[in-house]
C-alpha cells in the first residue's frame, strides 16, 4: 500500500460504521496487530514513554524522539498509523505547524493534537489559542499535500475540569468548524455524555477512548452510540506492563516461577517475526 493509499484508507475508515484503533508501541506489537486484521494502528505516547524507562509524562519525550518513534511503527506494517502527537509539541501556533509537517514527513496517516498546557494553574490552553494551534496544523497538512486525518483532543476529563461536558461540547464543536477532521474527548466514560458529544460534532467523526476506567463499553455499544473510532490509548502496553510485574514480583517474594505457565509459546510471537510469516 502506498503513502497516498495509507492515508485514502484512513480517511475512509471514519466515514462510516466503527473501527477500532489499537495502539501499539514498538515494531512488534504493530506486527502482531496487523497480523490479527486491525486497518490501522496508532502510537501512545505512554506506552513508548514506558519501553524508554521514561514517565507517562509529555515533557519526558522530545519531538524528535517521537517523530522517529512514529517514522518506525509507520514503516513496521502496510497500514496507517495515526501519531499521538501531544500538544504538537510547541506552545505557539507556528512551533505547532512547524512540528505537525514534520510529522507528517514522518509517514502518518493521522495525528492529534490537544488543548492541554501543561500548566497546572490554567490546564488548558485558552480557546482562542487553542483554535489558533490546530488552525496552524491544519495549514501544515493542507501545505503538504497530503491529506492525513487532524484529530483535535479536549482534555478537559484528564485535567480535571469542573465540567467536563460542557467544556468539551464547546471546544469540541469550534475544533470541528475550524478544520478538525475527527474530534476526541479522552475520559468520557458515560454512554449519555458520549452520546451528547456525537451530535455536538456531527456529522464529522468522534473518537472514544477506552481504558480501565469504562472498559465495560463495548464495540457493540458504541457504535449504537454513534462512535465512529475506538482508541485503547497506553491500555494495552498497560496490560503487557501489568503481567510483567506480577511475575517478577511473583519471583522476587517467593521464588515460584508459576507465572511462567501464561507465557506466550512459539510459535506465538517467535513464529510471527520469522521471515515470511508476519
Amino acid at each position: 500500500m502506498s503513502r497516498r493509499d495509507a492515508v485514502a484508507a484512513f480517511r475512509a475508515l471514519h466515514a462510516s460504521g466503527c473501527f477500532v484503533l489499537p495502539n501499539p508501541w514498538d515494531v512488534g506489537t504493530a506486527l502482531h496487530l496487523a497480523h490479527l486484521g486491525f486497518r490501522a494502528l496508532a502510537t501512545t505516547s505512554a506506552g513508548f514513554a514506558f519501553s524508554r524507562g521514561l514517565p507517562d509524562d509529555p515533557s519526558a519525550l522530545s519531538c524528535k524522539d517521537v517523530l522517529v518513534h512514529v517514522r518506525e511503527i509507520a514503516d513496521a506494517t502496510p497500514l496507517p498509523v495515526n501519531a499521538d502527537f501531544q500538544s504538537g509539541y510547541a506552545d505557539d501556533a507556528e512551533g505547532v505547524g512547524t512540528n505537525v509537517a514534520r510529522c507528517v514527513a514522518a509517514g502518518c496517516a493521522g495525528l492529534s493534537i490537544e488543548d492541554a498546557s501543561g500548566d497546572a494553574a490554567a490546564p488548558l490552553f485558552p480557546l482562542p489559542l487553542a483554535l489558533e494551534r490546530l488552525r496552524a496544523a491544519r495549514s501544515a497538512i493542507d501545505a503538504a499535500g497530503i491529506p492525513v486525518v487532524l484529530t483535535a483532543r479536549c482534555e478537559a476529563w484528564l485535567v480535571g475540569d469542573p465540567d467536563p461536558l460542557r467544556t468539551a461540547r464547546e471546544r469540541l464543536a469550534a475544533f470541528a468548524a475550524d478544520g478538525a477532521d475527527c474530534l476526541y474527548a479522552p475520559g468520557v466514560r458515560r454512554p449519555e455524555e458520549i452520546e451528547a458529544l456525537v451530535r455536538e460534532v456531527a456529522p464529522k467523526p468522534l473518537n472514544v477512548l477506552v481504558h480501565a476506567g469504562n472498559a465495560e463499553l463495548t464495540m457493540a455499544q458504541l457504535t449504537d452510540l454513534g462512535v465512529r473510532r475506538i482508541s485503547v490509548g497506553s491500555s494495552l502496553a498497560r496490560v503487557a506492563w501489568g503481567a510483567f510485574l506480577r511475575s517478577a514480583r511473583e519471583i522476587a517474594a517467593t521464588g515460584s516461577f508459576e507465572s511462567f505457565l501464561e507465557a506466550a509459546r512459539s510459535p506465538d510471537p517467535d513464529g510471527l517475526f520469522r521471515p515470511g510469516n508476519a
